[in-house]
């Protein structure tokens, strides 16, 4: 993919497991959990001038459990949530698709779906951000694998002991600073980022983001 200009760095979060709590397949609103300390994690990505979208696999409208209509207010739920407890989001983008289940016109290989790049290079767009100076934060290797793939930071948000149980394909260990342009005027150029930061939750990695902004 080519490279994304920006002038500022931002954070896409998934959705499930890490913003909300991961109830499988979320299509009731009664089922909406924000997780703790999200709100807090939140508020402290906008004291620091950072851009927070949320970009998210949901299989769910391709296997017909909710539709995009569906999908939509429980986003409009999770924004309100949030706002109430003084935290926003600047963009929600999901991918309904899915490559073998479902019916058409959702069941399709996507340019969309985690950890292809497509939501990711909306955000850019639309946001302005510099994918080099970003972060990726999810609890499920597409999410690093994403954050690989644009040269972003991935933070993985998941219990260290488990983390260093599972035997994953190891991603590629680069300083993510490496890969700025070699023209000041240039583009960001993009790649595989540093390797993979272990936070317990939201707000332990944006601690984490908070002090890697300052190093």
């Amino acid at each position: 993919m080519g490279a994304i200009p920006g002038n500022r760095g931002g954070v896409l979060l998934d959705r499930d497991g890490t913003l909300v709590r991961d109830s499988g397949y979320l299509t009731l609103l009664e089922q909406i959990e924000v997780l703790p300390r999200v709100p807090e994690a939140l508020r402290l990505f906008k004291q620091h001038g950072l851009a927070v979208a949320v970009i998210t696999n949901q299989s769910a409208v391709a296997r017909g459990l909710l539709s995009e209509r569906d999908l939509s207010e429980i986003h409009r739920e999770i924004e309100r949530r949030l706002a109430a407890a003084g935290a926003f989001l600047d963009a929600i983008y999901y991918c309904p698709h899915h490559p073998t289940e479902g019916q058409a016109p959702y069941r399709r290989v996507c340019a969309c779906r985690k950890p292809a790049t497509g939501l990711a290079v909306r955000a850019a767009v639309d946001l302005k951000l510099d994918l080099g100076h970003s972060y990726v934060v999810g609890d499920q290797w597409t999410d690093m694998e994403l954050a690989c793939r644009i040269g972003a930071q991935g933070i993985l948000i998941s219990d260290r002991a488990v983390v260093g149980a599972v035997r994953e394909p190891p991603l590629p260990r680069f300083r993510r600073r490496d890969l700025r342009p070699k023209t000041e005027d240039g583009p960001p150029v993009l790649g595989p980022p540093s390797s993979v930061f272990v936070a317990s939750d939201l707000w332990e990695a944006a601690r984490w983001i908070i002090g890697d902004l300052g190093a």
